[in-house]
């Protein structure tokens, strides 16, 4: 009705028609928001599930032969023995008790006999760093599994996949693991620093 006051093209009657416009699109902007917020859950654990390997192509099959510790552990690839580091994860040392232990019993655990491993590159010890996988299901990683456990934090300066900072997230908020107290359990590259000092 206050719309016929104002004349053709002038600047206020864009304003009218850009908020009867606006008014008429509440419901949809509404609906539209609605749905992103109750889809989005199922987003963010889609990501955090989503198998994170590569073509088999690019697998080496392999045999464990030990479990050092909650993210290394040499494995015997065409009778070669390999030290391979779990990539995107930093698990407690063995010296931070007890948690470097039961992060390494757990790897142990999850761990079958028999691994694909996905190579990503060598570290700085010349140790392989790589997804690790159970040879008869390469859909999940074990490093994956580490984290989503509370089990092993994500070494996010060596880490960009975005599965794993969900799965960090998701067991921190169930305070599983290293996320059922506070400390340096949490971030074993700064307990490593400290114990540096």
């Amino acid at each position: 009705m206050s719309r016929h006051r104002y004349k053709k093209g002038s600047p206020a009657r864009g304003l009218v028609r850009l908020s009867d416009y606006l008014n008429h699109r509440r419901i949809v902007l509404f609906w539209a928001v609605a749905v992103v917020g109750l889809a989005a859950p199922w987003l963010v654990r889609a990501v955090a599930d989503a198998p994170t390997s590569a073509v088999a192509g690019d697998m080496l099959s392999c045999e464990v032969a030990s479990i050092y510790d909650g993210d290394t552990m040499r494995v015997r690839c065409d009778g070669q023995l390999v030290k391979v580091r779990l990539y995107c994860i930093d698990a407690p040392e063995m010296g931070q008790k007890p948690w470097g232990r039961e992060s390494r019993d757990y790897l142990r655990s999850i761990t079958p006999e028999r691994v694909l491993i996905r190579p990503v590159t060598k570290d700085r010890y010349g140790r392989t760093v790589g997804e690790v996988f159970p040879a008869s299901d390469s859909g999940r990683s074990l490093g994956l599994v580490m984290v989503g456990a509370g089990q092993a934090a994500v070494y996010q300066r060596y880490c960009s996949a975005a599965g794993y900072r969900v799965a960090a997230a998701d067991a921190e908020v169930r305070n599983v693991g290293i996320w059922s107290k506070t400390g340096l359990q949490r971030s074993p590259w700064a307990w490593r620093a400290n114990m540096r000092q």
